[in-house]
């Protein structure tokens, strides 16, 4: 250690907090994939992801309060903030798509929102390897490998959106296309801000690496 990390060490407080904030993500997304192969006691089901959504709030909160207190951080402020608030969006997707699914009534899900939901889960898993990555950064390699897998799994779900919204739209029953298409556009947002999350720790793998 040099003399400068010796006198002002930095805070790898973030790292424990990312990996927390992740582990809560991944667990949310494992929930609505349960949910959607399994559509009964919804409410139940549903009101466990609220409770991962307000624990989620709690960490990013901390994040942001350590940020704003610390003076020399592991990684660049903007990395610090810009990583927190996009794993806070796909969260709140997740758990914003679950109340869609309650209040519009849905009777059941079908194919496109299992296999929407099987994608996001799968992405988290990715990012959350992803991030425990970036504590050392020893092996920026995996991080790259992580990130481009969870960019190639948002095409996916880009086809899957598309295929279901254009199925939808041969229905005659407009109430049903809105619901369903609000819910099909929720799970294709939490893909896209899973992608926005991977740009942000590919980015830190390639500066720091």
């Amino acid at each position: 250690m040099g003399l400068r990390e010796w006198l002002i060490p930095q805070d790898y407080i973030f790292f424990d907090l990312f990996d927390k904030q992740t582990k809560i993500v991944t667990d949310a997304a494992q929930k609505l994939v349960v949910l959607t192969e399994d559509f009964t006691n919804v409410k139940e089901k549903q009101h466990e992801i609220v409770l991962l959504e307000h624990q989620g709030d709690e960490v990013t909160h901390e994040i942001y309060e350590q940020l704003n207190r610390t003076f020399i951080t592991p990684l660049e402020p903007e990395e610090i903030s810009r990583l927190a608030s996009g794993l806070d969006e796909v969260l709140d997707f997740i758990d914003g798509t679950t109340e869609m699914m309650l209040y519009y009534s849905i009777e059941s899900t079908d194919s496109a929102m299992i296999e929407l939901a099987k994608l996001i889960h799968m992405q988290c898993t990715q990012i959350e390897g992803a991030v425990h990555g970036i504590r050392s950064i020893k092996n920026p390699k995996y991080i790259e490998e992580c990130c481009i897998e969870v960019n190639r799994i948002e095409n996916l779900a880009d086809d899957i959106l598309a295929h279901a919204i254009t199925d939808l739209f041969q229905t005659k029953d407009a109430m049903t296309i809105i619901k369903l298409k609000d819910i099909y556009e929720h799970l294709e947002s939490a893909t896209d801000y899973c992608e926005d999350v991977a740009n942000v720790l590919s980015d830190i793998a390639i500066r720091h690496s």
